[in-house]
């Protein structure tokens, strides 16, 4: 005959066991509490004397290892763009490789470790991108259609045609844009090619506002003579009507796209004085980084940290050390 024990004990015995293990473990959080105490209370001399130290190392990296970070905006002109990414990178492989006479001699720069890491990223300006751009405009949509729209954007065929870029360079301590800005601009600008390609631009967009200026004080003479004939003309005359109407309308069509053309090339010829214009500068951002500036705080953290570890290594060293003597015969 066997014998069924009921389920309600084994569910009380499941319990129970679960109760114990639950104590058991709390009993070992308080213990290793206690003892972290105990540990802290034992050598809280030496534990002072690291966090004393920590701060006091962290504070003088706080105070003579500050980082700012440096934003030239600036518009390449004359088809420039892969001139001037390729101008940057040539800048960071220098600086990487530690070439002063480089920097100093080339650039410009009087204090070459002023300047710690330089880049260059566009500003994405989708709507400045395919604004009276028909074919920037298919572009994105067809490469929209094999991929995500943000790809696109991002991507470097479609990017280094944007308006703006903004160069950034990480400097050690503050930054002086006489010192520092200016000779990287020149530098960037000190091209024979594209300056030979900038003055020609530059007088061809002189002579085009010159001749649209021409255009539309003549298209102001016709629509006034436009004008003064309509006034004498007989309204019986509508086929003469009729047909000036029709270039009446023709001429201010024309007259509004020169305007506006006109409004365009007075805004571009003021950035047309360089191949690389700069628009905006930003100096002596001061990064504000985790650990950048915190050393007073990190640096007793860590020392302790360590100390911990290394006692637990002894620790442990020592226990492992005293059981192999143990076991020897």
């Amino acid at each position: 005959m066997s014998t069924k024990v009921p389920q309600n004990s084994d569910q009380e015995i499941d319990i129970f066991q679960l109760s114990r293990s639950i104590n058991s473990f709390f009993d070992h959080v308080n213990r290793s509490i206690f003892r972290a105490i105990q540990f802290f209370i034992r050598n809280w001399i030496v534990v002072l004397v690291l966090v004393v130290l920590g701060a006091a190392l962290g504070y003088y990296l706080d105070s003579n290892k500050k980082s700012y970070n440096n934003q030239i905006v600036v518009t390449p002109n004359f088809e420039s763009v892969d001139y001037l990414y390729a101008k940057v990178d040539l800048i960071q492989a220098k600086i990487v490789s530690g070439d002063v006479d480089f920097i100093r001699n080339t650039v410009g720069i009087a204090d070459p470790k002023a300047i710690r890491r330089i880049e260059i990223k566009p500003i994405a300006d989708v709507y400045k991108f395919i604004e009276d751009k028909e074919q920037n405009f298919e572009l994105i949509k067809l490469m929209a259609e094999v991929g995500e729209v943000k790809k696109v954007l991002e991507d470097n065929v479609t990017s280094k045609n944007y308006t703006y870029h903004t160069i950034s360079f990480l400097s050690n301590g503050l930054v002086n844009e006489k010192e520092v800005v200016e000779p990287l601009l020149k530098y960037l600008n000190n091209s024979a090619y594209f300056n030979s390609i900038q003055k020609i631009g530059y007088k061809n967009l002189e002579r085009e506002i010159a001749q649209n200026d021409t255009i539309i004080a003549q298209i102001d003479n016709v629509l006034n003579g436009l004008s003064s004939t309509a006034k004498n003309s007989t309204k019986n005359d509508k086929l003469v009507y009729y047909s000036e109407n029709l270039q009446l309308n023709d001429i201010i069509k024309t007259k509004q796209k020169l305007v506006t053309e006109q409004g365009k090339n007075r805004f571009r010829i003021i950035s047309f004085d360089k191949t690389i214009k700069d628009i905006t500068t930003t100096l002596n951002i001061n990064e504000n980084k985790t650990v950048n500036g915190n050393f007073k705080i990190w640096l007793p953290i860590f020392f302790v940290f360590l100390f911990v570890l290394v006692s637990l290594f002894r620790k442990f060293y020592r226990k492992q050390l005293a059981i192999s003597h143990a076991n020897q015969p």
